[in-house]
């Protein structure tokens, strides 16, 4: 019952949330701010993971391919289907779920125990809106984020294969190009996109809806991580049942 309680708050909260809109030009900064904490901070990190990541998948197909018949240009091939399918889109949001969404969670959470909620709500302004809406706007430009991942995995990926020794550009550029089935982009893409909305309101509801004190945020924190990544994965696992199984 009291999971049931959670998830009809989440509802509630998103019903709230566009819900009697702050002013434009409020709101307006409130978007470039969160943009650049949640989207453009997140760079640096995203990068480096999937720049070594793309050579690690290159490396461990390359050190698996026994079988002298089997074509170099399979490394390139596993490579770019491992980062574009799944690498990209779900496990770099389930690193975002750590970066951004306890970063969400601890500066919404705290804005709850020092009472900022309560005095925005006593001036009238819809608070939820005010907080969540800036950060949904602000992360439906993620899918920049995992098209720069998908980029330098694979770039990560032809580095490691060709100075490794393992592979030479041509065949990891033909594995790249073999069977390539353009809808894989739209998939990745589409789920990033519901991706990017979880990551935005799931941790704005664990701050929002906590009580208590400083220990309380650490801890709603935490519960963000578990709640986001959880329900990142089933979201995985029902949007490839319904749009890659046929």
């Amino acid at each position: 019952m009291k999971y049931l309680r959670d998830i009809g708050s989440y509802f509630i909260m998103i019903k709230k949330v566009f819900g009697s809109f702050t002013k434009r030009s409020v709101l307006r900064e409130l978007i470039f701010k969160e943009i650049d904490d949640l989207i453009i901070n997140s760079l640096g990190i995203v990068a480096f993971i999937s720049f070594f990541v793309g050579g690690v998948v290159a490396i461990q197909t390359a050190l698996n391919m026994d079988n002298p018949l089997i074509p170099k240009s399979l490394i390139g091939f596993a490579t770019r289907q491992s980062i574009i399918l799944e690498f990209a889109p779900t496990f770099i949001s389930i690193i975002m779920a750590g970066k951004v969404g306890s970063f969400i969670t601890s500066s919404i959470g705290s804005m709850r125990v020092t009472e900022q909620i309560d005095a925005l709500e006593v001036m009238g302004i819809n608070s939820l809106n005010y907080l969540v809406f800036p950060k949904i706007i602000a992360l439906s430009f993620y899918p920049f984020v995992i098209a720069i991942a998908m980029f330098l995995g694979i770039t990560g990926g032809w580095l490691a294969g060709v100075y490794g020794g393992f592979t030479s550009t041509t065949d990891f550029a033909a594995g790249i190009q073999d069977s390539f089935i353009p809808f894989h982009l739209t998939y990745a893409f589409l789920k990033t996109f519901v991706f990017a909305f979880i990551l935005a309101t799931v941790p704005s509801w664990q701050g929002y809806y906590m009580t208590g004190g400083a220990l309380e945020v650490g801890k709603a924190s935490t519960n963000s991580f578990v709640w986001t990544s959880v329900i990142i994965i089933l979201a995985n696992y029902i949007i490839t049942q319904l749009l890659l199984s046929s």
